[in-house]
């Protein structure tokens, strides 16, 4: 293969129980950024080679089709057999409360495509605003308890939108280095002066903050999607404030699940009104698509000039919008939900404690399962597939190098039993491959 070596064969890690690693495996994506020549397609000869390879040998656990709706189980079509997977345990799925396939959320869904059809056909800012988005957009600012809020299509473009909007050459924007690659992308866009700050430690952001005169915008999420733990946001608010620098916190995997109301982190510090800038989805707990941001009006007016991703985008679709309506409905009427999420969470981290499995530091429904081993983590994906359970494995650029994992997603619509069949699913696959010290044998129940 015509690559070139990104570390030197002592630097990767040793291969776990099944044999040599493919040779394919022990390349990924970072080898083929850069090509040498005049030519912008000048790498694509050598990933072709490399792709024809790497993707029977294991890469095309990406993206595997879905046959039905997220729900508990699921069915799913292997891309590299042909074979369908029928009745897997789903962790991978973002459908937190299980409201995607609820049958009132179908049924909204249905009604609207009656009286809109199916898409926006426009710009928000020219045809593409329907009374519908209208009425998402005021529920929304009633819920967030904010003066204003402002759809985008997607949870990317809104950090995209909002950040580059609102930064400019010359002004400092400091996130965590954890912060989610729209964040990263919505810096670069800004031109503003770009710095990263330690995971969750305040003293790294405070030197970052203290050499800088000029606006400043400090950017944490509210749970971290790759690791699950939550931003100590007390303290970041005290530095940032304390340097003069406003705060934007993406709630993107908290929103409707932590706080008293559900509106996320800050809530759940009862720093609500302290942040200046929320961040949230429609594709996680809400089972839709799209993203938004809450705030001051001064602020939603001004970036609805300025945020670019909006602006020049399609409107997310009246039938997407009414489904995210009616799923809103269902989650004030029924805080069972977030109840049993919570009892489901406590749950697993206890089931996958006693098989030994090693989650981090992770204290919310998104568990990182970590293999640290990036040229065995799709090797293991196939075998838990094979054994039933459907679950994302993350590599590099998601995580840093040899930091590769299985992000786990629990949801309130898994039952007791599935939470424990698949703890034990998952922990008897990685003691075979030597990652879990005990035996499956030692996940107990206690649904009887």
């Amino acid at each position: 293969m015509s690559v070139v070596e990104s570390e030197a064969p002592e630097d990767r890690p040793a291969a776990a129980e099944g044999g040599q690693v493919p040779s394919a495996m022990q390349y990924d994506y970072t080898n083929f950024y850069f090509g040498s020549g005049d030519d912008a397609f000048a790498m694509l000869e050598p990933f072709s080679e490399w792709w024809a390879e790497s993707h029977p040998a294991g890469y095309y656990l990406y993206g595997l089709p879905m046959q039905g709706a997220p729900k508990t189980r699921v069915d799913i079509r292997d891309t590299k057999t042909g074979q369908i997977h029928h009745d897997l345990l789903n962790f991978a799925s973002y459908n937190y409360l299980g409201l995607s396939y609820r049958p009132e959320v179908k049924e909204a869904v249905i009604e609207a495509t009656h009286l809109y059809g199916n898409g926006a056909s426009g710009s928000p800012v020219l045809s593409g605003s329907m009374e519908i988005h209208y009425q998402l957009a005021e529920r929304l600012a009633v819920f967030k308890g904010k003066e204003a809020v402002l759809i985008f299509p997607t949870g990317y473009s809104a950090n995209l939108g909002v950040i580059a909007g609102l930064m400019r050459p010359g002004d400092l924007i400091v996130a965590d280095q954890y912060a989610h690659a729209s964040v990263v992308d919505g810096m670069i866009l800004s031109k503003a002066n770009s710095r990263f700050f330690r995971h969750n430690k305040v003293e790294d952001l405070e030197r970052k903050l203290k050499r800088f005169d000029g606006k400043k915008l400090v950017i944490v999420e509210g749970v971290y999607s790759m690791d699950g733990d939550i931003a100590v946001l007390p303290e970041i608010l005290e530095v940032s404030k304390r340097h003069g620098a406003r705060v934007l916190i993406d709630e993107a995997h908290s929103t409707f699940i932590y706080g008293e109301r559900g509106r996320g982190v800050a809530e759940h510090f009862g720093l609500d009104d302290e942040v200046d800038i929320h961040i949230g989805t429609f594709s996680k707990s809400l089972g839709g698509q799209g993203g938004f941001v809450a705030g001051s009006k001064a602020l939603i007016d001004y970036l609805r000039g300025f945020s670019r991703s909006r602006f020049f985008s399609c409107g997310i679709s009246p039938v997407v919008a009414a489904g995210i309506l009616k799923a809103l409905e269902i989650f004030e009427a029924e805080p069972e939900l977030r109840q049993r999420l919570w009892a489901n969470v406590e749950y697993m981290h206890s089931l996958l404690n006693q098989g030994g499995v090693p989650v981090g530091n992770s204290e919310s429904q998104v568990v990182p399962i970590l293999v640290n081993d990036d040229a065995r983590v799709l090797e293991i994906g196939e075998a838990l597939m094979r054994d039933g359970v459907y679950i994302n494995p993350v590599q590099y650029p998601a995580v840093p190098k040899h930091k590769s994992r299985f992000r786990m997603s629990i949801s309130a619509a898994h039952s007791r039993e599935e939470l424990e069949q698949g703890a034990r699913i998952i922990t008897r696959v990685l003691e075979r491959y030597g990652i879990c010290p005990q035996t499956s044998d030692t996940i107990t129940s206690t649904t009887g």
